[in-house]
């Protein structure tokens, strides 16, 4: 996976890098990725601009093919010539500690112009780390300009289980004060996640506006990938997405988890016609069929859960009281299926980044199916990602929010299984072939409750 994929940039995003632990890395890492991306294709620029608002140290200036030294208050213009192609890295004068002055607000709003009236990537990094692997950062920093579209977090996972000192943490004593532990501690990961959280800390400086992700570096071996799986939920607090990284060209090297908000949607607005009666609320194991799917999207961590009503809308509403889930009436619903998946989809908040589309009539579907379809695609960020059982493609199903427009373009009784040609499926093998079973007709539900009763949950 790519590190751009897994930022979810456009062709030419304003992003800023701050915080430590492989921020200049990924700066460099990100800049490459975008000119190889744009290599063969003539619609976008052969040209990524890099800037500094801060120190560089002199010998990181090699890794771009070009470096523009703009000294004092002087204007940040094109090159003699024009534009060339490959990484330019704008910064001030290198100074007797050989390294770099950042540029002035004025001259990164000159720069801003310059790539917007270009379309070129402008990559931005916005504070130092003394080459430690944490930091908190002070009043005075980060510079980010407020005309930045993704604020990128870095933070080195090395940190973690160190001892709170200048070896590992730039300014330990700030550190402290944010995470609430004293100098000379050593580092947890709740530690490192309040600081990371703290509007005083890895948030300050970012713009409002601005998309927020932070990137768990050096997460170099399986107990650090541990660490930041068990960050994740709390940094989705305030972030839109955790991405976990080893950034540094190694054997590890790679993107090895993308944790972002992915929500459930519930179908249950259809009128059942061949059973002759409401299936989403036939009673099973002392409740409705369709609180069985809520409460499966619910133990998966899905966020927010959808519930898109149409037929008999009261009685699945009076099913579902006291769960803690969404509610959205779709009074289109016999037009078919294609207009509750466009219901629910237009009632997800913007930072949701995928949407697990469960069934009503499929009360046997675990919530470790759930969860493993959202962690293949932590993994891979797959457009698609459907389980197969037996041989068979099965629900739920993951769509990735880069399907969501294709899927809003649906008409008539079609689902999601329409786009399965349009985009490439990450197979997810189960093994428990209950999950297949719906409730279709009386003798569907018969076979589901003879099951119930054989395993003894009768």
């Amino acid at each position: 996976m790519r590190l751009s994929d897994a930022l979810r940039l456009t062709p030419a995003p304003r992003l800023s890098f701050s915080g430590a632990g492989g921020k200049t890395t990924a700066l460099f890492r990100l800049g490459r990725e975008y000119l190889e991306l744009n290599a063969h294709s003539p619609a976008h620029a052969q040209t990524v601009l890099l800037a500094a608002t801060t120190h560089m140290a002199a010998e990181h200036l090699s890794m771009a093919d070009w470096h523009i030294v703009t000294s004092g208050d002087a204007t940040v213009v094109p090159p003699p010539g024009g534009w060339p192609t490959g990484l330019l890295i704008f910064t001030g004068p290198l100074g007797r500690d050989s390294r770099t002055t950042g540029l002035t607000a004025a001259q990164m709003d000159q720069l801003f112009v310059l790539s917007e009236e270009a379309q070129f990537p402008l990559l931005v990094e916005a504070d130092g780390s003394r080459q430690r692997p944490l930091k908190a950062p002070v009043s005075h920093e980060p510079a980010i300009p407020a005309w930045i579209d993704s604020g990128v977090v870095v933070a080195g996972l090395s940190g973690l289980g160190r001892p709170l000192t200048a070896q590992w943490v730039h300014r330990p004593e700030r550190f402290s004060e944010l995470a609430g532990i004293p100098v000379g501690e050593s580092v947890s990961a709740q530690a490192l996640a309040q600081v990371l959280c703290h509007p005083s800390g890895g948030l300050q400086g970012i713009p409002e506006a601005a998309r927020r992700v932070v990137i768990l570096n050096q997460a170099d071996n399986a107990e650090l990938q541990a660490a930041a799986l068990k960050m994740a939920p709390e940094l989705l607090q305030a972030y839109q997405a955790v991405v976990v990284a080893s950034l540094a060209f190694s054997e590890a090297a790679g993107i090895h988890a993308v944790h972002e908000p992915t929500a459930g949607v519930i179908l249950a607005g259809g009128a059942a016609s061949r059973l002759g009666q409401p299936k989403q609320t036939l009673p099973w194991l002392g409740h409705a069929l369709v609180w069985h799917a809520a409460r499966t999207a619910l133990h998966a961590g899905l966020a927010p859960v959808v519930v898109v009503t149409g037929y008999a809308a009261d009685l699945v509403q009076a099913a579902l009281a006291g769960l803690q889930v969404e509610l959205v009436h779709n009074p289109n619903w016999a037009a078919g299926q294609s207009t509750s998946v466009i219901t629910g989809l237009r009632h997800l908040p913007a930072q949701v980044s995928s949407a697990v589309f469960l069934l009503a009539d499929q009360p046997r579907v675990p919530a470790e199916l759930v969860r493993s379809l959202v962690e293949t695609h932590t993994r891979t960020c797959a457009a698609i990602v459907a389980p197969l059982i037996q041989g068979q493609r099965a629900n739920p199903v993951l769509f990735d929010r880069r399907t969501f427009p294709d899927l809003l373009s649906l008409e008539g009784d079609v689902g999601g299984r329409a786009l399965f040609s349009r985009y490439p499926v990450s197979w997810l093998p189960w093994n428990d072939a209950s999950a297949l079973l719906d409730v279709d007709t009386l003798e569907d539900y018969q076979t589901l409750c003879g099951i119930a009763a054989t395993k003894g949950e009768i």
